[in-house]
C-alpha cells in the first residue's frame, strides 16, 4: 500500500466521491474506499469515523467563520461582520468542480443529504455563537446567520458554477438579490 504518499485524506476524499458517484453510496463500503485510494481500512479510520462522514470532514470552513468573524472591528453590524467573514471561504472550499460532484453525489442519496443538513445546521449554531461572543443579541445573531447563509450559499453557488467575479462581488451581488426579494414584503398599511 503506498501509505507514504501522502495527501492521504484527499486520496479519501475522493475515492469515495469516485466510488459513490459509480456504484452507487449505498454498494460502497469502506473497504472498497481505502483499497481505491491505495490505502488500508485502518488509514480510513484515522481519518474518518464512517463512509458518510468522508464527504463531510475538515472544520477548515468553521475555523475560517469564526477566525474572521473574530477579525472584524469591534462595532461593526452583525449581517456586515458576517459578510466580511465570508470573504476568506473560498480559500478553505474545495475546488468548484469538485463541489459539483460532491452536490451532485449528495443530491442522489438520502443519508449524505440527511448528513449535509446537519452539517449545514451545526455550522449556522458555530456562527451563532460567533455572533453571540461578539456582544449581538441570541435574535439578531440567529436572524443575521440565517440571512447570511442564505447570501453566502448563493454566492457560493454563483462561485462554484463560474461566475468569473471575485467572491466579495458575489456576495455584494447575492446580498443585493436577497434585498430585493425582501422589498417585495407588504409594509405597513398607509
Amino acid at each position: 500500500m503506498a501509505r507514504w504518499e501522502g495527501n492521504t485524506r484527499e486520496r479519501l476524499e475522493r475515492a469515495a466521491l469516485e466510488l459513490f458517484r459509480d456504484q452507487g453510496y449505498d454498494r460502497t463500503t469502506v473497504a472498497q474506499i481505502a483499497k481505491h485510494a491505495g490505502l488500508t481500512e485502518r488509514s480510513f479510520y484515522r481519518w474518518f469515523t464512517d463512509k458518510r462522514e468522508v464527504l463531510f470532514a475538515g472544520d477548515e470552513l468553521q475555523a475560517c467563520l469564526e477566525a474572521g468573524i473574530d477579525e472584524v472591528p469591534a462595532g461593526t453590524g452583525a449581517l456586515a461582520t458576517l459578510m466580511a467573514a465570508f470573504t476568506a471561504v473560498p480559500d478553505v472550499l474545495r475546488p468548484p468542480e469538485l463541489l459539483i460532484e460532491l452536490r451532485a453525489v449528495i443530491a442522489a442519496n438520502p443519508p449524505l443529504r440527511e448528513r449535509s443538513l446537519i452539517k449545514e445546521a451545526m455550522l449556522a449554531e458555530v456562527t451563532t455563537a460567533a455572533l453571540c461572543r461578539r456582544g449581538y443579541d441570541e435574535q439578531t445573531a440567529r436572524l443575521a446567520t440565517a440571512l447570511g447563509m442564505a447570501i453566502l450559499a448563493s454566492a457560493t453557488r454563483r462561485w462554484v458554477l463560474g461566475e468569473r467575479a471575485d467572491f466579495p462581488a458575489l456576495l455584494a451581488d447575492s446580498a443585493a438579490d436577497l434585498l430585493a426579494v425582501a422589498a417585495d414584503l407588504p409594509g405597513e398599511p398607509k
